[in-house]
């Protein structure tokens, strides 16, 4: 029989060093990959606008009363408010409506808008939403509200058990006299002053405060004040669900709420990674 021809020594170790350099070399590639940072996605930045309701819907403890929106002062002062929102850029208007059962949360009250039907709504979606949207040249008008509850009648009827129903309603006149305070100034204020001061840190501060301070109120397992604010937190928490579902990289978001859903709607913003929160604010000067 035949045997193989032995190796040459000389080959054999040429063959063995250039697979060891293949083998570093893909190491090296293996551990560049996995030290690599992931490439970053487009941030998206999203500004917390806190408005009072034009239209006084009537669902708050106490509801401003203010002047019509429609009237050719309040318009003016529209047209430049709109003006000073169009340079944050949006490319996405976000409103307080629900929109859960519609094709991507677009609100058909926009077409509507556009299209010139039916009389002015004097409501702040419509008033702001839309306009912005528009001036924006934005196909749609997203409605990321949610539902929830307010259980404030279990509050009072604690209150009013363990002697404390006086303490509880003079932190709802405090609100109703905060609200009268802000109806004075709506008569001679312009709708942006009006807005820049209700997206102050101390206001939405204030706001907010009275929803923490319902925990002083329970005793044992009955916690009336801890089930009220879990509630609130709740529904701000689904609406920025609603909000994060909704979004793209890149997306710059105008986020049209009542002034009351400022604090957690802007807390929540700034969990999110890869999100940055714009202030209000300076767009309102």
């Amino acid at each position: 029989g035949h045997r193989a021809a032995p190796a040459l020594p000389g080959r054999r170790a040429a063959g063995a060093a250039t697979m060891s350099r293949r083998l570093r070399a893909l190491a090296l590639l293996t551990a560049a990959l996995l030290l690599a940072p992931l490439p970053a996605l487009a941030e998206v930045q999203v500004m917390v606008l806190g408005s009072y309701h034009f239209a006084n819907p009537g669902l708050d403890l106490h509801n401003a009363q203010v002047d019509d929106v429609l009237s050719t002062r309040r318009q003016a002062e529209l047209v430049e408010l709109i003006e000073r929102l169009a340079s944050f850029r949006p490319s996405m208007v976000a409103v307080e409506a629900r929109a859960d059962a519609l094709p991507g949360r677009a609100l058909p009250g926009y077409r509507r808008y556009l299209s010139g039907e039916g009389p002015p709504d004097r409501n702040e979606i419509e008033q702001i939403g839309y306009r912005l949207a528009r001036r924006m040249g934005l196909d749609q008008v997203l409605g990321v509200d949610a539902p929830g509850e307010f259980p404030f009648a279990a509050l009072q009827a604690f209150a009013a058990r363990t002697g404390r129903a006086a303490e509880l309603q003079r932190s709802v006149d405090e609100i109703g006299a905060r609200t009268r305070a802000f109806e004075q100034r709506a008569r001679s204020a312009s709708v942006a002053t009006l807005l820049r001061e209700l997206n102050r840190p101390e206001a939405i501060r204030a706001d907010h405060a009275w929803y923490v301070d319902a925990l002083g109120y329970g005793a044992g397992s009955e916690q009336p004040g801890a089930e009220l604010l879990g509630r609130w937190q709740a529904r701000n928490t689904a609406i920025c669900a609603r909000l994060r579902q909704s979004v793209r990289p890149g997306d710059r978001v105008l986020l049209l709420f009542g002034a009351g859903h400022s604090h957690l709607l802007r807390q929540c913003v700034l969990e999110q990674s890869g999100w940055t929160l714009i202030e209000a604010e300076p767009y309102l000067r």
